[in-house]
């Protein structure tokens, strides 16, 4: 009678295959043909069968757990590897024996002895399989099968003899440790351990026993990797739209982490793992690599979902969307490669949906900083006419979402700005034409420092010095450039903008100077060619005095950042005052020194003039470095812009 537990074999059923008579396992025995069945005389199945059985119980009964404290203690694959390998074979025979034998006789008292003996080879199997895949977890993590598939070509569909397991083990591993480390090598054995026990399991009929250990030891590794990861499952929406961002922020790195390592080390060496194990029934390996790993995968690609849908919108939280939306897009053939079968499209739709959630989500943050700059309109003049803060954060913003153009150009597809078909190109400043438009992103960023110029010809405005407002439009335009020329906005807008923009900063600088310094040039006017008298002499001597000081008292507190616009108007001014004053001092420097009170007359040297012009443009002492205006771009956006 059969073990309590025992379940009872369906020999006709077609998952087990007909016996090869000519298969090793059986040609000890002779042709069927030279058996006559009758009462004295066994068939050639009994033969076979009962010769099975002879050989097959006593490395059976050895192993039985439940017989033996050696056997219950003792691993099988650990203790011995030329009888593991032998008690494999012993099994395949029995069960081929069973199968033939049950083609004549199903009723048969030898099969029911037979199948005593399969329960307790099964239950020793399962035994080593639960323990070879515990013991080994080290061996057997994800990032270590992916290194030993990369480096040694594991082949899914070598066969089981390709990596039998010989005893001179020590001489194998030395001979490996020439092309691979010894750890790496023990991997490999306990992987071709592995699949021996699941074909042996597989092709006898004990799929499910053999799958539902694999399954849930292996599960709890990766579920295990992804919470370790950084990766929880999803708390609710409300919770993530509670979330502090500076705690979402950590999350979202996290992620951003996680899915580099899921992708390329544990999703890849799992599959690599499962495939290998399973390589003879393409439906087992799919079916048991999805059951393993679809829960951590929609754990891990369902987290931007969420963030997209409930966390709080603002302007600066873009840049991290984009990340994450970047490296989905970055692993897609990853996804696609890993997940390929019908039975994993949910995690390839969860990847998809979360990055079309985002695309949403970041399109939204895009137009909401569009209008924020809009609708922007404060009065507020800065000192000295320097660069505006408005101008420094939304450059900063710009020059960061620059850095995105390739992912944004995906997101935002061929939609033009809303002002394109209204106003003309060169309102733009890059080329586009019928023949060779320009590319959609490349309107877009123009567009928005279109706005910027708006906003800048909108605040020049509130000066009462019209010198002033010029210089203040110089000094922000030279900002724009400066930035678009050291980041990715150089090749959106082209050297065509670039060069546009320049000849503005040009314009607005003569205008400046016109305008801030035409008095003091005014008053060295005179005929060089006539003779003057003294007095003649000391009015324009005077002349110059009073405009000189009164103008320089007026722009000793303009601001110029830049140095290259700094030094430029220095020059530019110095050369439209310097050679005519010089020329006028040298020339009647002589007749006022002969009269009583000359300094009063005389109150600059042409080297006095020098010095006081190279002086200009660094602000009020008390007014702090301009350096600040140069800073770097943070991932940080003020509140009127949010």
């Amino acid at each position: 009678m059969p073990r309590k537990g025992m379940r009872t074999l369906n020999w006709f059923s077609p998952k087990h295959p007909t016996l090869d008579i000519t298969s090793p396992s059986t040609s000890q025995f002779s042709s069927p043909s030279r058996f006559a069945f009758s009462p004295s005389r066994p068939s050639f199945s009994e033969a076979v069968i009962d010769r099975t059985i002879e050989m097959a119980e006593p490395m059976i009964t050895k192993w039985d757990p439940d017989t033996t404290t050696f056997a219950k203690v003792t691993s099988l694959f650990y203790e011995n590897r030329k009888e593991a390998k032998n008690f494999i074979k012993v099994v395949n025979n029995l069960h081929k024996a069973m199968h033939f034998h049950a083609t004549e006789n199903s009723r048969s008292d030898k099969l029911i002895r037979a199948q005593a003996l399969m329960q307790i080879a099964m239950k020793r199997l399962q035994k080593e399989f639960y323990q070879i895949l515990s013991i080994n977890r080290a061996h057997l993590d994800p990032e270590s099968i992916s290194i030993v598939s990369s480096r040694t070509s594991i082949s899914t569909r070598s066969s089981t003899s390709d990596f039998d397991i010989e005893d001179n083990d020590d001489d194998r591993v030395a001979v490996a440790g020439e092309s691979i480390s010894e750890v790496e090598d023990f991997s490999n054995v306990v992987m071709a351990d592995l699949r021996l026990i699941a074909e042996c399991m597989i092709s006898t009929g004990y799929t499910l026993e053999c799958l539902k250990i694999y399954k849930v030891m292996r599960k709890s590794i990766i579920d295990e990797a992804i919470y370790k990861l950084g990766v929880e499952k999803l708390m609710s929406s409300s919770q993530v739209h509670k979330m502090h961002w500076e705690v979402l922020n950590l999350k979202i790195k996290d992620w951003l982490n996680a899915v580099d390592v899921a992708m390329k080390t544990l999703f890849n060496g799992e599959r690599i793992l499962s495939d290998y194990v399973f390589a003879s029934n393409d439906a087992i390996r799919e079916s048991c690599f999805t059951e393993i790993s679809k829960d951590g995968a929609m754990t891990l690609f369902s987290f931007p979902e969420i963030v997209a849908k409930n966390s709080k919108k603002s302007a600066e939280k873009v840049f991290r969307l984009l990340d994450m939306y970047t490296s989905i897009v970055e692993h897609c053939p990853d996804i696609e490669a890993t997940f390929p079968f019908d039975s994993e499209s949910v995690i390839r739709s969860q990847a998809l949906t979360s990055l079309v959630k985002l695309g949403e989500s970041i399109r939204t943050a895009l137009s909401e900083f569009e209008i924020s700059l809009l609708k922007e309109s404060s009065k507020t003049i800065i000192a000295g006419g320097g660069i505006h803060s408005l101008v420094i954060d939304a450059m900063n913003y710009i020059i960061l979402l620059a850095d995105y153009s390739n992912v944004l150009s995906d997101i935002l597809g061929e939609s033009l700005p809303p002002a394109k078909g209204s106003l003309p190109e060169s309102y733009f400043g890059i080329a586009d034409s019928d023949e060779s438009p320009a590319p959609a992103i490349s309107l877009r960023f123009a567009w928005l420092i279109l706005i910027l110029f708006c906003k800048l010809d909108a605040k020049a405005k509130h000066y009462k010095e019209l010198s002033l407002a010029y210089l203040f439009l110089a000094n922000n335009l030279r900002y724009i450039v400066v930035k678009v020329r050291s980041s990715n906005l150089k090749y959106l807008l082209g050297e065509n903008w670039i060069s546009k923009q320049e000849g503005k900063i040009k314009k607005f600088a003569l205008n400046y100077e016109r305008l801030g310094w035409s008095h003091v040039i005014e008053s060295l006017q005179h005929d060089p060619n006539a003779s003057m008298t003294p007095q003649q002499v000391k009015e324009v001597f005077k002349r110059f005095n009073s405009a000189f000081e009164q103008v320089h008292r007026k722009q000793s507190v303009c601001v110029v950042p830049n140095r290259k616009l700094r030094d430029d108007l220095k020059v530019s001014i110095a050369r439209k005052i310097l050679p005519v004053y010089r020329e006028f001092y040298n020339k009647h420097r002589d007749t006022i020194l002969k009269e009583r009170h000359s300094s009063h007359v005389i109150r600059f040297s042409p080297e006095d003039v020098g010095h006081h012009l190279s002086d200009l443009f660094f602000g009020p002492v008390e007014s702090g470095s301009s350096s600040s205006f140069e800073s770097s771009p943070s991932r940080t956006t003020p509140s009127r812009l949010r």
